[in-house]
């Protein structure tokens, strides 16, 4: 990245942060048979791949990953667009994921998608926070929560293959 980026997470770090989500998703789903993992389109996709990736590693739960693709920018107007049929979500514990968790717009947009459903359970996964709520949504689980000015940025960049780093600018 060039200088006017702030590295905020190191490929290490954010190695970590989403080691311990995966963990503490195990540690509140221990006894379900399955979880259903939905990562938010583009980059809430690589993020859940990458817990996927982990889970698989550490639990015999069986974990089964799906594509939520919305418009950020405009989710009222844009249909929402689930891998799957809405309706397989059923009775399923459910674990939406994203990247950044900003004004809360477009996670409270898929829940309120996803909810179309009869959830079991549903839990929301940021690997950054950056508490600048206009809805009232909040993530479960964070890696990280950063305190930032409106006129800030937050990037999470797969640097390689399942490895990301967090900037902000």
């Amino acid at each position: 990245m060039t200088k006017e980026y702030i590295t905020i997470l190191t490929s290490l770090q954010v190695e970590q942060k989403l080691q311990r989500i995966a963990r503490e998703l195990v540690e509140l789903h221990y006894n379900k048979e399955e979880i259903i993992i939905i990562g938010i389109s583009e980059r809430g996709v690589k993020i859940a791949k990458k817990i996927n990736s982990i889970l698989n590693q550490i639990t015999k739960i069986n974990i089964k990953l799906l594509t939520l693709k919305i418009d950020k920018d405009h989710p009222i107007e844009n249909q929402v667009e689930l891998s799957e049929s809405v309706e397989t979500l059923n009775g399923q514990t459910v674990v939406l994921i994203d990247d950044v968790l900003n004004s809360g717009k477009t996670l409270i947009h898929a829940t309120s998608y996803l909810v179309q459903a009869n959830l079991a359970q549903l839990s929301t996964v940021v690997l950054v926070d950056r508490r600048h709520r206009l809805f009232p949504i909040r993530a479960d689980f964070a890696g990280m929560t950063l305190s930032t000015t409106l006129k800030e940025h937050i990037s999470v960049v797969e640097i390689k293959k399942d490895t990301f780093e967090v900037y902000l600018k």
